[in-house]
């Protein structure tokens, strides 16, 4: 498949969507229930790894084409996406122990509105967060991002889950406070 900063750059929604229901329909052969996937971050460091599993630069243009394509993965009974990597993540260097320090208009505007934007659009099975802190706090045990902003604010209803040994079991219990699993 193209990757999804190509898939983003067609701007059609609809292609992306159809891509989604392929690869709804590929995990349901495999068995595998949830699709780790879309991955959408913001393009801000040209270093980061991994900005080809993400759509664009532009946070709209990320939340739309996430939506389409987990619209489409999940018309698959039983099938679900996973956003991911919640959030402000923009580099793999350190990634465990890198701090994201963001103002809240720039969070709001800008790192979380694509998620947003798909949370509320597509209503995914699970949320991802990323490995990195967020203004001093694990993304996995941000309060404010699991909770307020994704749950009470969006609706959004699934799992939010960490990303692979994202929290250390001294602090398991401040990523369940925050909403994480």
């Amino acid at each position: 498949w193209p990757v999804s900063y190509v898939q983003a750059q067609t701007w059609d929604t609809d292609l992306v969507k159809r891509i989604g229901v392929a690869f709804g329909k590929e995990v349901d052969e495999m068995n595998i229930t949830l699709l780790l996937g879309p991955s959408q971050n913001i393009h801000r460091d040209p270093l980061c790894g991994r900005n080809f599993e993400y759509y664009s630069e532009d946070p709209v243009v990320s939340g739309v084409m996430a939506a389409a394509c987990t619209l489409g993965v999940q018309e698959t009974p039983g099938v679900g996406a996973c956003l991911k990597h919640f959030a402000a993540n923009n580099k793999e260097t350190n990634r465990k122990h890198s701090d994201s320090r963001v103002s809240e208009r720039a969070l709001r505007e800008i790192y979380l509105k694509g998620f947003e934007i798909a949370a509320k659009d597509a209503q995914p099975m699970s949320i991802m967060t990323s490995y990195n802190l967020i203004n001093g706090v694990h993304a996995a045990n941000c309060y404010d991002t699991c909770t307020k902003a994704a749950r009470d604010e969006w609706g959004f209803a699934g799992a939010i889950m960490t990303d692979w040994t994202t929290t250390n079991v001294q602090i398991q219990g401040e990523c369940t406070a925050a909403g994480c699993m």
